[in-house]
């Protein structure tokens, strides 16, 4: 459940971690969830079919977004929308202004710029046990996006991975390597980062309790 506190803003759960407050319920869990999916799907995969024109970028306009959402769902309101994407926890979206888009994940060609955070110098990523051949093979490719994605933590790739088997296979990707033989990842949202391709010389299988 989101829920707002008038001082310190939007949250999840009972009460605003900054001031313990109850606050005012603002969307239940089912309704979130609904709506993070669209507008997450609309800005990654999908604009067309929502009504969007996402620029080169991949920005389109808040309002614009806000008028795709309250024509699919006769319950949404403005500021549920706001809600959704100021508490996404893996910072799926960006808001400047009058501008929205998705931090990460497109499958549409979009051209996000380079960020400049600092990268761990060893980053994980989960899979299903099938895909393990191919991957130490060939390496990890974006296959329907536009980059690979990676966590900064074994439990992060491993939760990832569970979306595809029950039981994942848990890969380590030497980072600090590959910026140094050039290769760009960067930080995107609060922990996922994505780079064009890991060629199989970086990656490992490790151990699913690391």
């Amino acid at each position: 459940m989101i829920r707002v506190c008038e001082d310190h803003g939007y949250f999840e759960g009972g009460d605003c971690p900054a001031c313990g407050d109850g606050g005012r319920e603002v969307l239940d869990d089912g309704r979130r969830t609904r709506l993070s999916k669209f507008v997450s799907g609309a800005l990654r995969h999908f604009p067309d079919d929502a009504g969007l024109s996402v620029d080169d970028r991949g920005w389109i306009g808040y309002e614009e977004l806000l008028e795709a959402v309250t024509e699919r769902y006769s319950w949404a309101e403005p500021e549920h929308v706001e809600a959704v994407t100021a508490t996404d926890s893996k910072g799926r979206f960006e808001r400047r202004g009058k501008r929205i888009r998705a931090a990460y994940g497109h499958s549409i060609d979009v051209a996000l710029e380079a960020t400049e955070s600092a990268v761990p110098g060893r980053l994980y990523h989960g899979t299903a046990p099938r895909n393990l051949g191919s991957i130490l093979d060939e390496g990890l490719k974006p296959m329907n996006r536009q980059q690979v994605h990676l966590s900064a933590t074994a439990d992060e790739a491993r939760e990832v991975g569970r979306r595809h088997a029950d039981d994942p296979v848990l890969l380590a990707v030497d980072a600090e390597a590959m910026e140094r033989d050039g290769f760009e990842v960067d930080r995107r949202g609060t922990g996922t980062y994505t780079v064009a391709r890991v060629p199989p010389d970086y990656v490992e299988e490790v151990n699913v309790e690391e």
